[in-house]
């Protein structure tokens, strides 16, 4: 976590987007960068926070790490490849490569926005006060983002709200998984009240965080908390949102692959080789489409593809041949291959690029929300017709009938359909493992709240016992000899 605002400014000049390369390269060459002499203008400020949206591209975070966090360790994936075996079989440990790599690389993101929050308000020349709240929103939004992954994954961690420009201020206690909850939901507020509803296109409001970004990360937060009433709230915003449609209109298999489509709330982007391009693609797919032939993550289970109905589910009947195999719609079954490229394989990216895509990686979409607001209205007052029109909707999409409210009378009922459409509709999208440890907490929380699976389950068939450390991945080893103010999550 070792993170200064040198490497931070260097970052953000070096970055390509809304601030042309030769804006960048037109600046008198500076002695050393300093916050002082680099955050003069608008054009620093544009650099700056194009540098906090790159952060999320890096393989350690949104380009492959977290998304096998979310999925491996989950009754969705498997692997034969070793280098995520202590995922797939919940044997984490201090030392084990992804949750560090993950832990250093949102902090570096932390960071980035920090410095975005702390100097970007002094910065007047050349920068409408209206493009400097947008511009302090989208920090807001993008720091926000990073600590909800992180409370997700290691529960509190120190909380940094400036940048750390010197060794001396890394270390840090850590705060409870409340306080920085209480922090997120303080960041996303602001980042409601500054940002826009729209920049004027649908792809630029994909690559940027919106009114809507906001919103949406706000109800899946509530419902992190089981605050279920403000979660509903924040979901229903979105929903009513003309930007993303008036409904689930889009036909399923035409959502993908990522890239900025209607009902795209916030998309990390990547244009292949310019940017480094997606490497999660290439580690998903068989070859060909895939570049390399080697044993690939997030392997559909054998028992995910026996619940989903493959004959009558549009996101999971046959559709037809494709390169590599046959699809259907969220996975393909592999054929054309030998050996390491027969079965099962992901299918929600289909651009692999020698390990540069050019597709997306969703981060909030708009199927996720109706489930989301189905889910949190049903646990605040049980079923109504509401919550069942959007449950109805990501169903009837799908090609599967519509449910009356007899057919789901109870809490119980009606949640185990949610659990279940979050699990067919979202594959791999790097959610069944926190899904599955909602679903833990709140059982803990509230015993008449019974879910069919969760990670407990799961965790005692993996290791042989119920072993409630494992609901948390540790803090990695080199954070706990960096910082010797933090301390290591129970069990490790």
């Amino acid at each position: 976590m070792k993170t200064y605002i040198n490497q931070i400014l260097l970052a953000a000049l070096l970055i390509t987007g809304t601030v042309s390369c030769k804006k960048v390269l037109d600046k008198t060459p500076l002695t050393s960068i300093t916050a002082t002499n680099f955050f003069k203008n608008g054009d620093d400020a544009e650099s700056a926070i194009t540098g906090c949206y790159d952060a999320l591209q890096d393989d350690s975070y949104y380009g492959s790490v977290l998304n096998v966090m979310g999925e491996m360790p989950s009754d969705n994936a498997t692997s034969d490849n070793a280098d995520v075996f202590a995922l797939d079989k919940i044997q984490w440990t201090a030392t084990t490569s992804q949750p560090g790599r993950l832990y250093q690389q949102a902090f570096k993101a932390i960071n980035r926005a920090n410095s975005v929050l702390k100097y970007v308000p002094g910065i007047s020349t050349r920068l409408s006060a209206q493009r400097r709240d947008q511009i302090l929103g989208e920090a807001c939004f993008l720091r926000a983002l990073h600590y909800f992954n992180l409370v997700k994954c290691f529960g509190g961690v120190p909380i940094h709200l400036l940048p750390t420009e010197a060794e001396s201020q890394s270390a840090m206690t850590r705060s409870t998984a409340d306080q920085v909850y209480a922090q997120i939901e303080s960041d996303l507020g602001q980042a409601e009240n500054l940002l826009p509803q729209t920049y004027g296109g649908l792809s630029i409001d994909r690559t940027r965080a919106t009114k809507g970004s906001a919103n949406a990360l706000q109800a899946r937060v509530y419902l992190y908390e089981r605050k279920w009433s403000m979660s509903a709230i924040a979901a229903a915003k979105v929903i009513s949102n003309s930007n993303y449609g008036t409904g689930l209109t889009t036909p399923f298999p035409d959502l993908f692959p990522f890239k900025n489509k209607q009902e795209s709330i916030f998309e990390v982007q990547f244009a292949g080789a310019d940017d480094g391009g997606f490497t999660l693609p290439d580690l998903v797919l068989p070859s060909p489409p895939a570049s390399y032939s080697f044993p690939k993550y997030d392997i559909p289970t054998n028992e995910l593809i026996s619940y989903a109905d493959t004959l009558n589910d549009i996101r999971w009947k046959r559709i037809g041949p494709v390169e590599g195999g046959i699809s259907y719609a969220s996975v393909v079954y592999g054929g054309a291959g030998t050996g390491n490229d027969n079965g099962w394989f992901v299918y929600k990216w289909r651009s692999t690029n020698f390990f540069a895509s050019k597709d997306n990686y969703p981060v909030l979409t708009l199927d996720d929300i109706y489930l989301v607001y189905a889910e949190a209205s049903n646990e605040q007052s049980g079923p109504t017709s509401d919550a069942l029109g959007k449950l109805n909707a990501i169903r009837q999409r799908a090609g599967l009938p519509a449910l009356q409210l007899s057919d789901l009378p109870t809490k119980n009922a009606f949640r185990d359909e949610v659990d279940r459409q979050r699990r067919l509709e979202l594959a791999f999208q790097g959610d069944r493992w926190f899904d599955l440890l909602r679903y833990s907490n709140q059982t803990a929380a509230d015993p008449s709240a019974v879910h069919k699976i969760s990670a407990l389950d799961l965790i005692k068939q993996q290791r042989g016992t119920v072993n409630t450390n494992y609901l948390l991945y540790p803090l990695p080893l080199q954070e706990l000899n960096s910082n010797p103010l933090a301390k290591q999550n129970p069990g490790f």
